[in-house]
C-alpha cells in the first residue's frame, strides 16, 4: 500500500487560516528561528549543553570540554551571544560565560527529551 504524505485534493478551513496568519504577525517567529538556528550548530548545541551542566564556564573550559580551540570557543560563545542564548562576565582576563536564563536550558532540555522519544520510537 502506498501512503502519500500529501491531501489527495486541495482545501483549507479559511477561518483557522487567517486566524493562524494574524497570529503569525504578532510574534517574533524571524527571531526564534535565528535563536534556534545559532543552537542548531553541533559545537554551539555542545556549549550550550555544557552550560545547562554547569551554571558558569570560562572560555577555557568550554575549549577543553569540547576539544576546541580557544579562539574557536571564543567564535561560537560570539554567536550564541549575539542571538541572546548566553551572557558572559569578565573577571579580570577571564571571561565567564552562562546561560541568558532558565528558559535556554528548558529548550535544551525539551529537545533532548523529544529526541529520545523519537529514537526510542523509530
Amino acid at each position: 500500500m502506498n501512503k502519500k504524505n500529501t491531501c489527495d485534493i486541495f482545501c483549507y478551513d479559511e477561518e483557522k487560516v487567517n486566524r493562524i496568519q494574524e497570529d503569525l504577525q504578532t510574534v517574533d517567529i524571524f527571531g526564534v528561528s535565528e535563536m534556534l538556528k545559532s543552537i542548531a550548530d553541533v559545537s554551539r548545541a555542545k556549549i550550550t549543553y555544557a552550560l545547562c551542566q554547569d551554571e558558569e564556564l570560562c572560555v577555557c573550559d568550554i575549549a577543553n570540554i569540547l576539544g576546541i580551540t580557544v579562539a574557536n570557543a571564543s567564535h561560537h560563545l560570539r554567536t550564541l551571544y549575539k542571538q541572546g542564548v548566553v551572557t558572559f562576565r569578565k573577571e579580570g582576563k577571564l571571561a565567564f560565560y552562562s546561560l541568558e536564563d532558565q528558559h535556554i536550558k528548558q529548550i535544551m532540555v525539551i529537545a533532548l527529551t523529544h529526541r529520545k522519544e523519537v529514537m526510542t520510537n523509530v
